[in-house]
């Protein structure tokens, strides 16, 4: 615990000096029984007046949303109201609606009718071919051709709305799929996905600070996370206004909850103990959704996209390390020396919070900082200390 502290103290400011530093981060640690561990440092804003950051500090957690999503849509499953390989077409009218975008005749967009499935464990495996439209050039320039305005951030169907960019099943690529996914749910329940987790994952896991809306919880006032911004050239960070609406017209189950690291540890710990006695979701639950997913041709296109963009998807493993992507995170093939064993689970999101499920020692851990751009090398020089650190303090304990 005081080494934990201390790590996160030397990166976090101490004045008005920001450059290379964290405004605040707080970590997180569990095993399936108890918290193991929690640390916190720094400030929730900025500026030196804002309030101290703690692990119950209330922040935007983005794509760190995607497990939680994903463990929704696995309760839907095991209760036989949809099936992974089911085709969801038929749910979400948009699904059908789809097209498959082959290329550009000068400005004009080529786009062919999707004739295949559009499955559940595709969408939760982002081998639908959907992509993010403010991250992909094609999607850009789609948008532009055919007078788009809108993006994924607005949290509306027509921003999550894009041609796929390869037929569904037939490659890997990360985008607005669990977002799809999340309105699969709504239709199969009747419910938001918001009011479908509040009954099944945040109540029975007492979970009373995660919300899709950034404003309905008075209680979270004064520890909300101002949104930060590290100048390329200066390293230094400015306060900005969150890139998302506080009160979305819609759930995204991809990047829309609002929680804490205690919160998101509860989530982490539910799978750890359901992955040996059940709970949240059956054992076989977790063990599928821990299994590897993708074929040798999806494979190779997470291999190719993770090995481009290494630091802004897979930095908690040094280059080449052998991966996969389970339901909803990916899943390292070998242990990771004086860190994680293989089989392990991680994701992590656009404000550079970071998450890991290790089951074969059985611990995992939640790192709450609110910075862009993703990737932050201050955040991953940190989340790389913290968790050599945990395996090196903490593992007798949890043996």
């Amino acid at each position: 615990m005081e080494e934990l502290n201390r790590i996160l103290g030397s990166y976090v400011v101490s004045n008005e000096e920001t450059k290379g530093k964290l405004p605040g981060a707080a970590l997180v640690v569990v095993n399936k029984d108890e918290v193991l561990c929690h640390a916190a440092s720094g400030r929730i804003g900025v500026s030196p007046g804002s309030a101290g950051f703690t692990p119950r500090s209330f922040t935007w957690i983005a794509s760190s949303t995607k497990i939680i999503t994903a463990t929704a849509l696995m309760q839907l499953v095991e209760r036989g109201l949809v099936g992974l390989d089911d085709d969801v077409r038929p749910h979400v009218s948009q699904l059908a609606e789809m097209q498959v975008l082959k290329g550009f005749d000068g400005d004009k967009p080529i786009l062919e009718n999707n004739t295949k499935p559009i499955t559940l464990r595709q969408l939760l495996t982002h081998t639908v071919g959907l992509g993010y439209d403010i991250a992909d050039p094609e999607l850009i320039r789609w948008s532009k051709a055919v007078g788009r305005t809108c993006t994924n951030l607005g949290y509306t169907l027509d921003g999550w709305f894009t041609p796929l960019k390869f037929a569904p099943g037939e490659g890997w690529y990360y985008g607005s799929a669990v977002d799809w996914a999340g309105q699969v749910l709504e239709k199969i329940t009747g419910k938001s996905l918001g009011e479908y987790m509040a009954e099944n994952i945040f109540k029975p896991l007492s979970m009373e600070d995660t919300t899709f809306y950034r404003e309905s919880l008075p209680h979270t006032e004064g520890r909300q996370v101002e949104c930060s911004y590290r100048d390329a050239e200066t390293g230094e960070l400015c306060a900005v206004p969150h890139p998302v609406p506080a009160n979305p017209p819609i759930n995204s189950g991809g990047a829309g909850l609002y929680t804490t690291a205690l919160d998101h540890a509860k989530v982490l710990q539910a799978l750890l103990k359901a992955s040996v006695s059940g709970g949240i979701v059956r054992k076989e639950t977790v063990d599928e959704m821990f299994r590897p997913q993708l074929s040798e041709v999806q494979h190779g296109m997470l291999k190719y996209l993770t090995d481009m963009f290494h630091d802004g998807m897979v930095p908690d493993f040094p280059p080449g390390t052998s991966i996969q992507h389970g339901i909803s995170g990916i899943i390292n093939l070998e242990d990771v020396p004086g860190k994680r064993r293989k089989g392990s689970m991680m994701w992590l999101g656009m404000a550079n919070s970071h998450w890991f499920i290790d089951r074969e020692t059985g611990i995992a851990a939640t790192l709450m900082v609110n910075v862009m751009p993703l990737p932050d090398q201050v955040v991953i020089k940190l989340w790389d200390e913290l968790e050599r650190a945990i395996y090196n303090d903490l593992l007798p304990a949890v043996r």
